[in-house]
C-alpha cells in the first residue's frame, strides 16, 4: 500500500500537526487515467484526483461516503 503524508491545512502554527494519508483507490483502475485517491479522516474520508493531487480535495462525511460507495457497488453511478 503506497501511503503519502503531508500537512494537513487543518494544523496550527505550532507543532501540533495533522497528517493525512491518501491511498489510491481500490475502484480506480489501473490502465486508464481515471484515478482517485482516498484517505480515512475520523468523521469521514478525503477524496482527490491522483493526477492532480495539488488541485485539492473533497471531504465527504460518514453517511454521505457510505451511500455513495452502496452506489457504485450496485452499479448505480
Amino acid at each position: 500500500m503506497n501511503l503519502t503524508f503531508r500537512r494537513s491545512s487543518y494544523s496550527g502554527s505550532r507543532n501540533n500537526c495533522v497528517e493525512v494519508a491518501f491511498r489510491k483507490s481500490s475502484y480506480s483502475q489501473g490502465k486508464t487515467q481515471n484515478c482517485v485517491e482516498v484517505a480515512d479522516l475520523p468523521g469521514g474520508a478525503a477524496v482527490r484526483d491522483s493526477q492532480h493531487p495539488d488541485a485539492g480535495f473533497l471531504v465527504f462525511p460518514v453517511a454521505e461516503m457510505a451511500a455513495f460507495l452502496a452506489d457504485v457497488k450496485r452499479e448505480r453511478l
